[in-house]
């Protein structure tokens, strides 16, 4: 039998389209047409009249144009996918968004999927992400995930902005063939901005799962979940900030435990206001940060977030304390990094520097700060932050231990 993840010996990315439409298609061919290492074959018509072509050999991804609303356009993806065996990914491309078509989608393990229009970027990055994606065989055996929370002092402290740094900076922490699986998750369950600040449509959708959080499994968590270009995994509610309303902590600890499943890294954006289900996600965490500016105010907030986390919920989840847009003045009034170790004591261990500039054209672009001035002194200082990182057994110099069943939120 043929190996299921053989990949072609060509160094160049073979990609075949297969589409019935032909605007579509000539998007496509502008869009690959600038890749000198994309090699790409267009078959014209439907699925179920070239089903019988696609052979998958010398293949690196196959982009499938279909309407999943026709019976013969599924079955013929049915036996295509079979018949593949799991190599090469295949990438899904549907008129329109359907939840039951998208839970269909992954039961047959295609690697992920687009909604028309598509945009040109978004497509070669998804092909080049589902590459690196490794699937469900390479996942299965793997150890629990790392998790790194982070928790703001005060209002306006860039929270989200470092957890989302952090993010991809875990995900950058392989090698170009063999990338941690790497998993953003906004528990501002209300009000998240993670997704907003990427570019990203939130997924998360509630609703579906707030009453029977048992239906959530791994399907339907990949429906759930939304991919930026850097291939982030980020998992975000859509944004309703007039609602007044508490969430079943079953239905977070249930994401949870899936999310820590499945990833290397998990990075969670905290929300302020302590629900039911805090307890639990700061206890699951290895490494806990509590973000403020450097101000008076924000000092005493994180000396007070500090003793009262602790003192609740133990020693062995003491956080530690990360001044935001740190400044130092040599002359003039104002804190000196001085007053801030004497304030905070231990618990310090990062000042990240101010650059208002950089952060908020990254955001404003959707994109990481590395894109917009690679080398910069926010990521240099988020580097150190968490370097070294924990190894499987827990013994690197200076990282925080390694909790036994720390991800068991759903299971206790």
């Amino acid at each position: 039998m043929r190996n299921s993840r053989s990949k072609p010996s060509s160094s160049k990315t073979n990609v075949l389209v297969v589409t019935a439409d032909g605007v579509f298609e000539e998007q496509v061919r502008a869009t690959f047409a600038t890749a000198a290492q994309i090699e790409l074959a267009v078959l014209n018509g439907s699925l179920s009249v070239n089903e019988a072509k696609i052979t998958g050999e010398d293949l690196t991804v196959i982009v499938v144009d279909f309407d999943p609303a026709l019976e013969p356009e599924l079955a013929a993806l049915t036996r295509m996918m079979g018949r593949l065996n799991g190599w090469p990914p295949v990438v899904a491309i549907t008129p329109s968004f359907d939840k039951e078509i998208a839970r269909q989608l992954l039961q047959m393990r295609v690697a992920d999927f687009l909604v028309k229009p598509v945009q040109p970027v978004e497509l070669v990055r998804t092909c080049a992400r589902v590459v690196q994606t490794p699937g469900p065989a390479a996942t299965a055996d793997q150890t629990e995930a790392q998790i790194f929370t982070y928790m703001g002092a005060g209002g306006g402290a860039g929270v989200t902005t470092l957890a989302i740094q952090t993010a991809l900076l875990l995900l950058n922490t392989g090698n170009s063939k063999s990338r941690p699986a790497t998993c953003l998750v906004d528990l501002n369950l209300q009000s998240g901005t993670c997704a907003d600040y990427l570019d990203l449509e939130p997924r998360l959708e509630l609703k579906e799962i707030e009453h029977r959080p048992e239906r959530l499994d791994r399907q339907l968590l990949e429906v759930m979940t939304a991919y930026h270009g850097s291939g982030l995994a980020v998992i975000a509610a859509p944004n309703r900030p007039a609602e007044m309303r508490s969430f079943d902590p079953d239905v977070v600890t249930r994401l949870l435990d899936l999310v820590s499943s499945h990833f290397n890294y998990v990075v969670i954006d905290m929300p302020r206001t302590w629900f039911s289900w805090t307890d639990s996600v700061l206890l699951g965490s290895n490494r806990l940060f509590i973000v403020s500016e450097m101000t008076v105010p924000g000092l005493k907030h994180a000396k007070q977030l500090v003793a009262a986390i602790s003192e609740r919920l133990g020693e062995t989840t003491r956080p530690q304390v990360i001044i935001n847009r740190f400044e130092q003045r040599m002359f003039g009034s104002g804190l000196r990094k001085s007053d801030v170790e004497q304030a905070i004591g231990k618990d310090f261990v990062a000042a990240i520097p101010n650059n208002y500039a950089l952060v908020r054209e990254a955001i404003d672009r959707g994109v990481p700060l590395d894109e917009v001035k690679a080398g910069n002194k926010i990521t240099t200082e988020l580097k150190r932050l968490i370097a070294p990182l924990p190894d499987k057994a827990g013994a690197a110099a200076g990282a925080a231990p390694q909790k036994k069943a720390v991800l068991s939120w759903a299971r206790s």
